[in-house]
Formats: C-alpha cells, structure tokens, sequence
C-alpha cells in the first residue's frame, strides 16, 4: 500500500538549525576548546545543589502553582525592590517561567497579534524575530551603531508608526557585552509616552555589569516600569543554565495575559529548584557577587589575549567578548570560525549569526563564562594564531 508524503507546510520555512548547535557540533567534532557556548563550565555553588535536594526529599515534588512558588515569587519582589526601586506584587505581577526563553515567548505570544510590528536591535538574541513571526507579526530590525554597538534614538523615533506594538531591549546587551544607562531610558520612555507601545527588556545578565556601573532596566526607571515586561533568568545568575527556570516582572494587566499563554505552555516550572532558590536567594551574596567573579574572567582573558592578533572591543557587561579579525583575515567571519575549530581547536560565535541579513563585520564573540584553566589554554592557542 502507497502511503502518500506528508508535506507540512512550516511557518518558518527558511530556519534551520541554530547557530549555537552548529558550532557545537563543530566544536565536539574537533575536540575544541568551547568559547562559544553561554554556560559556565564550572559547578554552581553545592549549597543550591543540596537545597535542591533537600526539597525533593521533603516531597517538593509535584505541580508547583501555575504562577510560581509563593516563596520565591516573594524574594523576586524583595530583591527588585531593594536594587532597582520598583514594587511588584508578588501575587500578580511576578511570574516563574520554565527559562527566561520561555518567558519571552510567552510575552511576546500573549501581547503581539497578527499584524503588529515589533521594533528590536541587532546584532541581537537570536530567537527574538521568529517568535514575532510566529504570531503573525512583523518583527522590524534596527542595527545598533557601530563600533560601539548603541541605540540609535532618532532612527527608533522614525521608525515607530500606529502598528508598532511592542520594542524588545536587551541589556547587559548580547552578543555586544553593551549596557543601556539612565539616559537611554529616559529616551525609551519619551518615545512610548502617550502610546500603546509594550516594552519587553531581556535582563538576563543584569547582574553581570562591570566597572562600577549600575544596571539599568525597566524596573529602576518608574514611567517604563509601567508599560514593561522585564525577563530575567536564575541559570545565568547562578550557573545553572540547564535548569531552565526564569522568571517575568510586569504591571498587572500584562502578567494576566501572559499567564494565560504560560498555563498552556508549561503550566509551571520545575518545583523542586524553586524551592531551593527561594531559600537561596535569602543571602543577597549569592547574586551581589556575580559582577566581581566575571569581571575578575573578562580581565583575564583580555589580558590573556594582549598578543594575540585579535582586536577586542569594549565588554561593559554579559560574559561575552568581541574580537575583531578582519585586519589580519580575509574570510568571512563565519569561515573564519570554522578555521579557527579546525585549525586551533577553539570555537566562537560568528556575529553574523545575530542579524538577519548577514552583516559581517568580521567580529567573533567569546564566551569567558569559564574556568582559569579553560581561559588560559583557549588564549594560548588563539596568540598562535596566524592571517
């Protein structure tokens, strides 16, 4: 008997597999050093491993509430109080999210409908347009200047029109390592005055800056905070990228229909971490202490790669460092990698990867979200490295 093929028709028919698993293929193919991953390489604290495990053996096994722990929902509120200024209402306007990445779908899928236009940044996050798509919407790039990667405001100021819906921000920026300061907000906050206009910030590595600089999101800036999402993720905070939880701060009316898409999504995140982050975060070190630790990496590697052939731009937060290459190499930034993995056994992102229309720069970026060890051999073979 014939059995006809199926042929779906996709809804993002010109996607493929991502960047990041591609380069991760590459770099367990060649053994190399990785450099190009966002997740640390070193154990997260044992403290938050045994209060994991101490809320599985107290039963703390089950469906969690849809919204999230209580307990947890409440320190989230206490920490942003404390840093930023800003009070959310633990019951409904602080949400636990199965990753900051499901957090943003659900943000944008609850708020963005079919036909809207959403304005976002390149070089950016990588998932940030086919969710727009994905509802139907029009997601609409503007490219940050060069070289120092900021907002350009009058361009956003022409480009917003009666069908913008939603601007995405995303500060510590990746893949720039840029940050937005007080200023930029208050320009954010002029130009979505009197409109409609949803602000969703992807905060993730907010507390990640450097420098003795502050960060700067929508919940220290009282106007934005009430027309904004913010997203933020615990796996980056403390080293637990593969738990997968997150969480969404918002203005009531917004966390009510970002719930619903949630609820159908997930229903709830993981319960066992929640409670043991709740516990966690009890001692406010546990993130207080996070821009020193990077810090004290990015120096290293930038240190380390003084006689390298590499130009390194400025890194103001994340833990992600650019590098220029194209005053000694002739290939594309992708190829480049690709020698780079084959060659010397170290693998990066090619900045191409974060706009859609392929703008090569010729710039790489690096992840220093690893051990000395790590660090010092990934340099020692980038400084060896010829045009």
């Amino acid at each position: 008997m014939h059995t006809p093929t199926l042929r779906p028709v996709s809804k993002l028919p010109d996607v493929g597999t991502n960047i990041f698993t591609v380069i991760g293929q590459l770099t367990y193919q060649h053994q190399a050093i990785n450099l190009s991953q966002g997740a640390p390489n070193f154990p997260c604290d044992p403290k938050l491993v045994e209060l994991t495990a101490e809320a599985m053996r107290a039963g703390h096994n089950q469906y969690a509430p849809m919204a999230g722990v209580l307990s947890l929902r409440e320190a989230l509120a206490h920490k942003v109080e404390t840093l930023y200024g800003h009070t959310y209402h633990s019951g409904d306007e602080v949400t636990i999210t199965a990753s900051a990445s499901e957090g943003l779908y659900a943000s944008i899928s609850a708020l963005v409908h079919a036909g809207d236009e959403v304005i976002y940044f390149e070089p950016s996050f990588d998932s940030y347009a086919p969710i727009v798509r994905l509802q139907g919407a029009k997601p609409v790039p503007l490219k940050l200047t060069q070289p120092d990667f900021r907002i350009d405001w009058d361009e956003l100021r022409d480009t917003i029109n009666p069908k913008t819906r939603m601007i995405i921000i995303n500060t510590p920026h990746n893949p720039s390592s840029q940050i937005l300061d007080a200023a930029d907000l208050d320009r954010l906050a002029e130009l979505t005055r009197d409109t409609d206009i949803i602000v969703l910030s992807d905060e993730v590595y907010e507390h990640i800056v450097f420098d003795g600089n502050k960060h700067h999101g929508v919940a220290s800036h009282p106007e934005l905070a009430q027309r904004s999402i913010m997203v933020s993720s615990f796996g980056k905070s403390f080293h637990v990228t593969g738990w997968r939880i997150g969480y969404c701060l918002a203005p009531a009316a917004l966390t009510e229909e970002i719930r619903k898409v949630h609820q159908f999504m997930m229903f709830s995140a993981d319960t066992p971490m929640q409670h043991a982050l709740a516990t966690y975060m009890q001692d406010p070190s546990t993130y207080l202490g996070l821009s020193d630790l990077y810090q004290q990496k990015r120096d290293l590697l930038v240190s380390l790669l003084q006689d390298s052939p590499f130009e390194l731009l400025p890194c103001a937060g994340s833990f992600f460092l650019l590098a220029k290459f194209g005053h000694f190499s002739s290939l594309s930034d992708s190829d480049f990698v690709q020698r780079m993995i084959r060659d010397y056994r170290v693998s990066a992102i090619p900045l191409s990867a974060f706009y859609t229309d392929g703008t090569d720069n010729r710039i790489v970026r690096f992840s220093f979200s690893k051990d000395e060890a790590t660090l010092r051999a990934a340099a020692e073979a980038l400084c060896s490295m010829k045009g």
